[in-house]
């Protein structure tokens, strides 16, 4: 962390004026340029989600690192409706993977409905969930619904999903940049987050991410992803 981020502790700034501060970023030639996005187009290509982990532990800095990256996103009036949850306590693992387990015997009984359980049988997931205890670390995100001011009035967030949204995207890429391997997980509901945690009333369980690294024995889907062509429209 720089000096400048130790001594600057964000506060809402709802309600302030509007101020502006320069901004100018060296601009990197073309050719460079070029080169960075063909690394990382690759780089990013081989990303996969994994659901089978090797129990070795990953460096925390590390993933502390990658949450500080999706930190940074964007959010609807720079709001930033998010917490971060690092879970490495092996005991609370598997608290969470119990009352996981629990939610998706219900939903692959029937709760999801046959055309969403008829989309998911050619991945091979059920309900069990080794990878909640196997991964040594998870990353439990939530989003803040509102925010409380010092008089205890709530303050509505906006755009809290596109926001929490786009900071997992740019989690999941810090991640896998970094070396780590990782998996959306969306067990639903999910209230029994909050409980376990202990989080606050205003925050909602958005995902739960296992972070670590792939077993030697990991298997993943031989998915096809779209094409350039067939995903982008140039106008």
């Amino acid at each position: 962390m720089s000096e400048t981020e130790q001594q600057q502790e964000w506060t809402p700034i709802h309600g302030e004026p509007y101020r502006s501060v320069p901004y100018r970023p060296a601009r990197m030639p073309e050719a460079e340029s070029l080169a960075h996005a063909a690394e990382l187009r690759e780089r990013m290509r081989e990303r996969r989600t994994v659901r089978q982990f090797a129990p070795d532990p990953v460096p925390a800095q590390v993933v502390r690192d990658a949450i500080a990256c999706a930190a940074t996103a964007p959010s609807g009036a720079h709001q930033q409706p998010w917490t971060f949850v690092l879970v490495q306590d092996p005991e609370v693992r598997r608290r969470i993977r119990e009352a996981a387990e629990h939610e998706e015997r219900v939903s692959y009984d029937g709760r999801l409905g046959e055309e969403w359980l008829a989309a998911l049988r050619p991945l091979g997931t059920d309900e069990v969930k080794p990878h909640l205890t196997d991964a040594p670390a998870l990353i439990v995100v939530f989003q803040q619904r509102y925010w409380l001011g010092e008089d205890g009035t709530k303050h509505k967030h906006y755009y809290v999903d596109e926001s929490v949204g786009i900071a997992v995207g740019m989690l999941l890429s810090a991640l896998h940049l970094s070396g780590l391997a990782a998996l959306i997980h969306t067990p639903s509901p999910m209230r029994f987050l909050s409980q376990v945690l202990g989080r606050p009333e205003n925050e909602k369980a958005f995902a739960v991410i296992p972070v670590g690294y792939p077993a030697p024995d990991c298997q993943v889907p031989d998915l096809v992803r779209k094409s350039l062509d067939q995903v982008l429209v140039e106008v």
